[in-house]
């Protein structure tokens, strides 16, 4: 039986897609400064892994983090009942199985938008996270696999995971193609519907459902929730963070704050991580969208793409960046346009 204390209702309106070789806890870190209120992702990571893997490389999460979601990959529900659990211990808030990665090696593994294909495996598998762990269990999966367009066959897939105890849905809105396209491509290629998500909220108005997919300014993302629960971003989080200190301020109130305010403010995590041993390049490769368009953008990424990996990298270098965005300030429109060129 599904208690309301482990699948409760959370605040989904803006969240952050799990994003390989992306969003790792660096990413979040600077994701959570700008958005105080959005939910965060781990990558993906297959149950396995989470049982007899690295934990402490592959679950550590700064406490700024929260709320923070484990992704988790696999279809064997007693692995990942195994792994729910030991995420929960780990301080997850959510964990997530993923029903939607395309990618050959995901599907020769049997998991990920294959998984569509199975339902009751993954309300198996639900069922099973959802007994072991006491943290709310969801699913992000596309709307259907290859050419299979039947409505029918998606809202019965959602009502057999649902049945099983899952209360929110992240839908990737496009199918997956299992064939012929490469992941990128499948997060391009098959058209959006996102109607389907909205239609969905509709008919089940009870579930949480977040739309996923293609969404890359404020006003698309803010036309969302007119339909349904929340609007996930991936790759539009990334490019232009920014981005999501404006949703974050829009939609949950405070005050606006200047790129350099917030990147100034990352700078005590920074010189931590710095004092562990870790290389500037692997902090610095997630902030160089956080001038996409604005004057001495081009300026910024430079100076940390050629400097970042270099020995004895420091916050000094990311203050040279930073003032290079800054001597742009006041600057002619035109003279701007041509630095940007």
């Amino acid at each position: 039986m599904i208690t309301e204390s482990k699948q409760h209702l959370m605040d989904v309106r803006l969240s952050v897609a799990p994003m390989m070789d992306w969003t790792d806890s660096h990413c979040r870190v600077f994701h959570r400064l700008l958005a105080p209120h959005a939910r965060l992702y781990t990558e993906m990571v297959h149950a396995n892994a989470v049982i007899h893997g690295d934990r402490p490389r592959l679950l550590a999460t700064d406490p700024i983090e929260h709320p923070v979601a484990l992704q988790l990959g696999g279809s064997e529900p007693e692995l990942l009942a195994q792994a729910a659990r030991i995420g929960a211990e780990w301080g997850f808030d959510e964990v997530n199985l993923n029903c939607g990665c395309p990618s050959d090696r995901v599907q020769a593994g049997r998991f990920g938008a294959c998984l569509m294909r199975e339902p009751q495996l993954v309300a198996d598998s639900v069922a099973a996270m959802v007994a072991h762990c006491d943290v709310p269990v969801t699913v992000k999966c596309r709307l259907g696999v290859d050419d299979d367009h039947d409505w029918g066959r998606f809202l019965a897939f959602i009502d057999t995971v649902a049945a099983a105890g899952c209360r929110m849905f992240v839908i990737h809105a496009r199918n997956a193609w299992l064939k012929g396209l490469s992941p990128k491509e499948n997060r391009e290629v098959p058209p959006l519907r996102y109607d389907w998500a909205y239609q969905l909220k509709r008919e089940r108005p009870q579930l949480q459902i977040v739309v996923n997919g293609g969404i890359a300014g404020e006003a698309e993302a803010t036309a969302h929730l007119q339909h349904t629960d929340g609007a996930m971003l991936g790759r539009a989080a990334y490019h232009d963070p920014y981005l999501l200190h404006r949703l974050d301020v829009a939609w949950f109130g405070g005050e606006v704050r200047s790129r350099g305010d917030l990147l100034r403010s990352m700078r005590p995590y920074i010189e931590d991580q710095l004092a562990r041993g870790v290389y500037l390049k692997h902090i610095s490769r997630h902030l160089l969208g956080l001038f996409a368009g604005e004057r001495g953008g081009r300026a910024f990424r430079q100076v940390l793409s050629e400097g970042a990996h270099k020995p004895g990298a420091g916050w000094s270098l990311i203050e040279q960046a930073l003032a290079l965005t800054e001597s742009f300030a006041g600057e002619p429109a035109e003279q701007a346009q041509r630095e940007q060129a």
